[in-house]
């Protein structure tokens, strides 16, 4: 593999477990030990009760596509092979709701609602990236 050329994430340190999690290929994100709700991108504090008490936890990783953008126009050098492709918000089973890419599926073939599962990219010395490939598997 090449040097990777496509912006990297640079991790903040509330972010730290999400990308140690990804590394070993699991889906983790923060829930509130007091009312109980998930959130993503990780913070602080529950962005619903602002409660400072909460736990890394284990995601399902299946979800469903909630929106999305095709991409046609290169916006940076590192994509400049890949275009068309597709950015969407996944809402997770578990509520909470993330932008990535959905791969393994043409463009023009997803669809709002269309269920997906979280696979990982790994990186070499950058990264493990989440990103969603199409399932056949029911939604809860």
């Amino acid at each position: 593999m090449g040097e990777y050329k496509k912006p990297a994430p640079v991790p903040s340190i509330e972010a730290k477990p999400y990308w140690d999690a990804l590394r070993q290929h699991r889906l983790l994100m923060q829930r509130c030990n007091g009312c109980r709700q998930y959130w993503f991108p990780p913070s602080t504090q529950c962005p619903n009760c602002l409660s400072t008490d909460f736990s890394w936890t284990p995601m399902s990783g299946r979800g469903k596509v909630f929106s999305y953008v095709v991409y046609h126009r290169v916006y940076h050098p590192g994509f400049a092979n890949e275009v068309p492709y597709t950015v969407a918000l996944v809402e997770l089973e578990e509520g909470p709701r993330m932008i990535s890419n959905i791969i393994g599926i043409a463009p023009d073939k997803v669809i709002c609602d269309m269920p997906v599962e979280v696979v990982y990219e790994d990186i070499e010395g950058v990264a493990t990236l989440p990103k969603f490939m199409p399932t056949s598997r029911p939604q809860r």
